[in-house]
């Protein structure tokens, strides 16, 4: 996280997402999260990258867990353009560092307490984990279970605009690619838990998943994703590996095991156990609540945020919005890169939610002549996976006039079912 912080400066992310902006979009119920005035933004991720080395060196390691875990959350729902799932991951496993004793062992903590017992840690402090990234690679795997991935799409595309990838840049438009990256993913994503859990198949599952990861980097724009899902991978390897490599290092013998001492407290156990339980209840029903939407969620995009649905689709849209003044009658077409930076357009076209939010923007912003409030329709045409472009809202509807709910929007219109994909 340090290193993507010094990203945010290197490119100018910070004044580009957050500071230049007219409008930001919002995660329901968060409309209330502003950014930082004047230079406080950059103060706000100096901070953030200060506190991830006080985390990795494990220094102040409670107050800096805490506070860079509320500083990231509250970056993510700053503006709902710039979701990642990587930033998601992120905010998650900041929260679980907060409850962890990771400062125990070659950290700073550890060397300005030396009496605290460095031997061992409770094994849900590593079970917390394993689950997590264990529930990351396997909802990745369901979502590829549908249609189009299982027909080679939209890999197939992705695949044809990589030709420059060095030796084997020349074979990704072969059809017999798409689908070995296509099941190949699907499978991975499925079964690497499992496979990094057992002894037998670790080593073999661990080396997938680095070429996997790294692969990924090479092919797709996706920031740290790969690094940070080769970092947690480790956790599935046997929990002592870092000090018998330390020991291979300085060719000292293997740390014993049996003089280690247990530091678990027995009687917080039932709490704590009872906590775990609730978050992993909350992390597997999250990705489900789609099944609570009517349609294709790879259409409508209903749930599929917080899902772990990555990389799976590719939603080429185009979006027009027509303000009318009910007091003259008069309609005239908003250009939203007038009102937008780029990447805001190109993510809002696509999402209902957004475009509802952006039509209430503009029912808010737009000059009318009379006391009648503004109605803003739009016209959005959806190109999924390769498919024609088709109509994804109604375009008679007044959405200025539609409620921002978790509820499904009924002013979204069918996925077509006869349109091929190119």
């Amino acid at each position: 996280m340090f290193c993507e912080v010094l990203r945010y400066f290197a490119y100018g992310w910070i004044a580009r997402y957050w500071i230049t902006p007219p409008f930001f979009f919002t995660y329901y119920g968060f409309s209330w999260v502003h950014p930082w005035p004047g230079v406080g933004m950059y103060l706000h991720l100096g901070i953030l990258g200060l506190l991830a080395i006080f985390i990795a060196i494990g220094f102040a390691y409670r107050i800096s867990t805490i506070l860079f875990a509320l500083g990231i959350t509250y970056c993510f729902l700053l503006e709902q353009a710039v979701y990642l799932n990587h930033l998601y991951l992120v905010c998650l496993l900041s929260f679980l560092l907060i409850f962890v004793p990771a400062n125990r062992a070659l950290a700073a903590d550890a060397w300005l307490h030396p009496q605290w017992p460095r031997d061992r840690v409770p094994a849900w402090t590593l079970w917390l984990f394993r689950g997590q990234m264990g529930l990351v690679y396997f909802y990745s795997g369901v979502a590829k279970l549908s249609p189009d991935w299982l027909r080679g799409q939209p890999m197939r595309m992705w695949l044809a605009d990589e030709t420059d990838f060095r030796i084997i840049g020349h074979f990704l438009q072969e059809e017999w690619v798409a689908y070995l990256f296509s099941y190949g993913g699907l499978l991975l994503d499925l079964f690497m838990a499992p496979l990094l859990l057992w002894r037998r198949t670790r080593g073999a599952a661990f080396c997938l998943a680095l070429g996997f990861h790294l692969a990924n980097s090479r092919l797709f724009s996706i920031g740290i994703f790969p690094w940070v899902a080769i970092a947690a991978t480790t956790l599935f390897l046997s929990p002592d590996w870092p000090r018998r490599l330390i020991a291979a290092i300085h060719r000292a013998p293997a740390p014993s095991k049996s003089s280690r001492t247990a530091a678990d407290s027995p009687q917080n156990r039932p709490l704590i156990l009872t906590l775990i339980a609730l978050y992993f209840v909350i992390q597997l029903l999250v990705p489900l609540r789609h099944f609570l939407y009517p349609g294709n969620v790879d259409w409508t995009y209903e749930g599929h945020l917080f899902s772990w649905r990555m990389k799976l689709l590719d939603r080429d849209a185009q979006a027009r919005f027509f303000v009318t003044d009910p007091n003259n009658g008069a309609t005239h077409e908003v250009d939203p890169l007038e009102r937008l930076r780029a990447g805001q357009v190109q993510k809002m076209s696509s999402r209902p939610d957004m475009i509802l939010q952006f039509a209430h923007y503009l029912a808010r912003t737009e000059p009318r002549s009379g006391p009648r409030p503004l109605q803003v329709r739009a016209e959005v045409l959806l190109g999924l996976n390769g498919r024609d472009p088709a109509l994804l809202i109604d375009p008679k509807v007044d959405l200025a006039a539609e409620r921002q709910t978790l509820g499904h929007a009924k002013w979204l219109l069918p996925m077509p079912q006869s349109t091929p994909i190119r």
